[in-house]
């Protein structure tokens, strides 16, 4: 067999915030219903059936000081720390983000210039050819950057690719919504390289969706559920039933296509690095992934998990993760030379990525 084009993981970098938000600090919240109404039930019992539903028990916040674009170079100076990569020998910079920077207090979208151009400066990257561009795609964004990533090195275009998620949803969320204990901030970035090798290695294959007709509009901004509150701007709205239904419809069969798709059966897959926006959706997407194969048992701690202690961070969850891993953070979670993973994530109501990786 000869030599052909591969995208391979040459390193990993994170930032998680330092601030820590319990669920205890939500106890003297005012939550109100999508109509406007305030709800009576007891915080304490919302709080612990929003914990037994989604496992999350704490999430991180960015402190005031920090954008989405500063957590986003933040991660992309530790991923070339830990790769050892020039950073002028990067032909692409994506940042996967949703809503820009939103400054402490001033919560006015800004996304001029680019995030990604404003990561390459804070790099301080002189090579006009390092091509800077962000990619709003929902929760799949990285995702997707990492598949458009893939695209540009095995076209030839590229050789080296760095792709970011970085999100700031603390300042997007309505605290008069008990959906917005979800959303966390944080900031993962890997960067992609080209090299040839007789043997598959790298990204074997990936696939997206776009499920646009039903499900556009799962997820919205709209203003705060407390009719009375002078709360300034719009925040991040979803339908999180329909949403959770969803995501139980289609991940499973989006990853199976995948798998078929690189001619790797699900027997040889080490770990499922899943978007991770609920812990109990999650568990069940893997195992309706699994009851789709016959005579194939679901092997024990092959989804690591973060989202009780780093909440939802959008973009940034599955790159985290990996980093994680990678540096050996999340005992007693392991990748070794040879294994093969799976990436999946679903999101913004309707849009649902995969891809299957060997290292």
């Amino acid at each position: 067999m000869g030599k052909k084009l591969y995208s391979i993981i040459k390193g990993t970098g994170r930032y998680i915030p330092t601030r820590i938000i319990k669920n205890e600090d939500f106890l003297d919240s005012e939550f109100y219903d999508a109509s406007g109404v305030k709800i009576t039930k007891p915080n304490q019992e919302i709080i612990e059936k929003f914990q037994a539903i989604t496992t999350i028990t704490e999430r991180r916040y960015v402190t005031d000081d920090l954008v989405t674009s500063d957590i986003g170079y933040f991660a992309a100076e530790n991923a070339l720390t830990s790769s050892g990569v020039d950073k002028e020998s990067l032909d692409y910079i994506i940042v996967a983000h949703n809503f820009g920077d939103i400054k402490d207090g001033n919560r006015e979208l800004d996304i001029v210039p680019s995030l990604a151009a404003r990561v390459k400066y804070k790099l301080g990257i002189e090579n006009p050819y390092t091509v800077a561009y962000d990619l709003p795609f929902g929760c799949p964004g990285w995702l997707q950057g990492m598949i458009q990533a893939d695209y540009y090195i095995k076209s030839g275009d590229a050789k080296r690719v760095m792709v970011i998620g970085a999100e700031v949803l603390s300042r997007v969320c309505d605290p008069h919504d008990r959906d917005s204990m979800i959303y966390a901030d944080g900031a993962g970035a890997v960067i992609l390289e080209g090299i040839e090798n007789n043997t598959p290695m790298g990204i074997l294959a990936h696939n997206s969706r776009s499920d646009t007709i039903l499900y556009s509009k799962m997820l919205y901004m709209g203003d705060s559920y407390n009719t009375s509150a002078v709360c300034g701007g719009q925040y991040l709205k979803m339908n999180g039933r329909k949403l959770y239904q969803y995501a139980l419809e289609t991940v499973p069969n989006a990853i199976k296509a995948c798998l078929d798709k690189a001619g790797v059966p699900i027997g040889e897959v080490k770990k499922v690095l899943i978007h991770q926006a609920n812990g109990k959706m999650d568990d069940e997407i893997l195992k309706r992934l699994y009851g789709l194969y016959e005579d194939e048992d679901m092997p024990e701690d092959i989804m690591p998990m973060t989202i009780s202690w780093l909440g939802n961070s959008s973009v940034a969850t599955v790159p985290t993760l990996l980093d994680l891993i990678l540096k050996d953070d999340l005992n007693p979670h392991r990748i070794n030379d040879g294994d093969t993973i799976v990436f999946a994530s679903v999101g913004a109501g309707m849009n649902i990525n995969a891809a299957v990786y060997r290292f």
